[in-house]
């Protein structure tokens, strides 16, 4: 289907709780563009000020000569909705443009706007499994000239917080320090990982997402302290906690009214959808935040991730007051649920 569209299509909608599926597919529709020519990027935010914007730099030519060039859009749920309705009202042909919608879906508006025109493309995607993140690993890993177990692959994948664009990064620099090609290719050894591998892994974020998701509030200010003194970036941190929300959604999906909760995970992890050190914090998580609850969550988390790139000085301080918010919501969740018991 990408290859058909993307000689076919003109606009891309690519959404779901997955980003990093929404970004590799747009990026795999840009390597498959005839000419992609140069690349111009907008924030949904600015086109929602300005919906004019986008058709008028649509039908412009490159900077740099000849008419080649494709448009990016980083947006938040509908942000671009008027400025693609403007694009397609106007009939006039336009470069192509990709939209990575966080926070959309297949029935949002510009979803809705786009479904079932010849010159349109919309995908939905959502949060991978560790099996398929971890395949995914092992076939760039050949692609790159690195002969790599299942073992190891999983463990780029775990790290990773099953983001495919931070595996990605992973493996270019392993193929760096191994002196990998595809013409010569090399096994990667576990030291050789050791060596390489990212500090800011979700094992160093997975306690203080589990005490903000599970209402911890006795073990916040620590995990807050660990944070600074380890040097966690604020954004890894948040993006660690967007995917552990965006997991929360699928398995909730999946989560029967009258599912056992525990035989609902102890399956989520024989099929290799989660780890089997996660259940018990992956339980309380459940718990606290379903339905409209978990929805809120995201938005919140999507509006901050806005925040902290408007204002990166202030980052930390905008992730802490987040955080300590969220502990006290779950902690207030756990309490509701504890009387509503007795």
């Amino acid at each position: 289907m990408a290859a058909r569209a993307a000689q076919t299509a003109r606009v891309f909608f690519f959404c779901g709780p997955d980003e990093a599926g929404a970004a590799d597919a747009a990026a795999r529709i840009v390597s498959l563009l005839p000419e992609p020519g140069e690349r111009v990027e907008f924030a949904g935010a600015d086109l929602r000020k300005d919906p004019v914007r986008l058709g008028d730099e649509a039908r412009s030519s490159s900077l740099f000569g000849g008419s080649a060039r494709h448009i990016w859009i980083r947006a938040a749920g509908d942000e671009a909705h008027d400025a693609v309705a403007n694009l397609i009202d106007s009939g006039v042909e336009a470069c192509p443009v990709l939209i990575v919608a966080t926070g959309a879906t297949d029935k949002s508006r510009t979803a809705k706007l786009l479904a079932g025109r010849g010159d349109a493309l919309v995908a939905m995607f959502h949060p991978p499994d560790l099996g398929s993140v971890t395949a995914a690993v092992r076939t760039m890993a050949g692609a790159a000239g690195l002969r790599m177990g299942s073992e190891l692959a999983e463990r780029i994948a775990r790290a990773s917080g099953l983001d495919t664009r931070i595996a990605r990064s992973e493996i270019a620099k392993l193929a760096l320090y191994c002196d990998a090609s595809p013409e010569s290719p090399r096994t990667v050894t576990a030291a050789e990982l050791d060596e390489i591998g990212a500090q800011t892994s979700d094992d160093d974020m997975g306690p203080i997402v589990d005490a903000v998701l599970g209402g911890k509030r006795a073990d916040l200010a620590a995990e807050l302290h660990r944070m600074r003194a380890m040097q966690i970036a604020p954004v890894g941190l948040l993006l660690a906690l967007e995917r552990r929300v965006a997991l929360l959604s699928g398995l909730a999906s999946r989560l029967g009214p009258g599912d056992n909760l525990a035989r609902f995970l102890d399956a989520e992890a024989n099929a290799r959808r989660i780890f089997w050190k996660d259940k018990g914090s992956l339980a309380v998580q459940l718990r606290n935040w379903r339905g409209a609850r978990l929805e809120r969550v995201a938005q919140r988390l999507l509006a901050l991730h806005q925040a902290m790139l408007a204002n990166s000085a202030d980052g930390e301080i905008l992730l802490a007051q987040e955080l300590a918010l969220l502990t006290h919501m779950a902690g207030q969740a756990q309490r509701l649920a504890q009387n509503t018991r007795n």
